[in-house]
């Protein structure tokens, strides 16, 4: 019998995002996104994990870059921008209307391989560095700036060795970037070994910016790796 008194995926989740906090030097003049800080943001987050996440399933992670601010920057919750919080999760928000290329398209993805309740009973979407950043008005990888990179790296490698205690599946996990990002967590997993193998797949925002006539083709690429993990 399950011992019920163990925190479910849910509670392990709010708990570490609630955690999170990350302080850059001053000289980068680089604006660390921490959505987890407002209330209500927090309540979106107690909402949907409540939702879809509410047992003690391990599930297998999917890593993206880091959160933007039109996205999960916004809501708290990886890939997930208030439209798509709305429509397809069900949980009504007061965020605005502003969709994320990146979001836009993992949806056409959640929605071909089953919608919602199917997917995050298997899946857990988060990302590399778990907090964003910006420079100037517009969205930054923790990896566009070398200065920027030495700096988050210590909070990456502390986040990786917490994500990966919230209840990952180790036979394999799903990079989304297949470059940089994928070097990154093959060093993370070098370091920390944890996951088995690392599957590495095309952005969205690539996609949907520069191949956007071959979406389907895309969404198949993904459901038949996801399907296969």
């Amino acid at each position: 019998m399950q011992d019920v008194s163990v925190s479910t995926f849910a509670e392990k989740v709010i708990s570490f995002y609630s955690s999170l906090q990350l302080s850059l030097p001053s000289a980068l003049q680089t604006i660390v996104l921490n959505p987890y800080r407002e209330e209500k943001v927090m309540d979106y987050v107690q909402q949907f994990f409540g939702k879809y996440c509410n047992d003690h399933q391990k599930r297998t992670f999917i890593f993206g870059i880091n959160p933007g601010r039109f996205g999960s920057g916004a809501t708290g919750i990886s890939f997930t921008d208030p439209v798509a919080l709305r429509d397809f999760c069900g949980i009504e928000n007061n965020l605005g209307n502003k969709r994320e290329l990146s979001s836009e398209f993992i949806y056409k993805v959640i929605d071909a391989f089953g919608g919602t309740d199917k997917f995050y009973r298997q899946f857990f979407l988060t990302a590399t560095c778990p907090l964003g950043f910006m420079k100037g008005t517009k969205n930054y990888n923790y990896y566009d700036d070398k200065k920027l990179q030495e700096a988050a790296t210590p909070f990456i490698r502390k986040t990786w060795k917490q994500q990966t205690a919230l209840g990952a599946k180790n036979n394999r996990a799903i990079c989304i970037g297949s470059g940089k990002n994928m070097k990154m967590l093959e060093t993370l997993n070098a370091d920390f070994p944890y996951f088995e193998k690392i599957i590495s797949l095309e952005h969205p925002r690539f996609i949907m910016q520069y191949r956007r006539k071959k979406v389907e083709e895309y969404v198949e690429m993904y459901l038949k790796v996801i399907g296969k993990v």
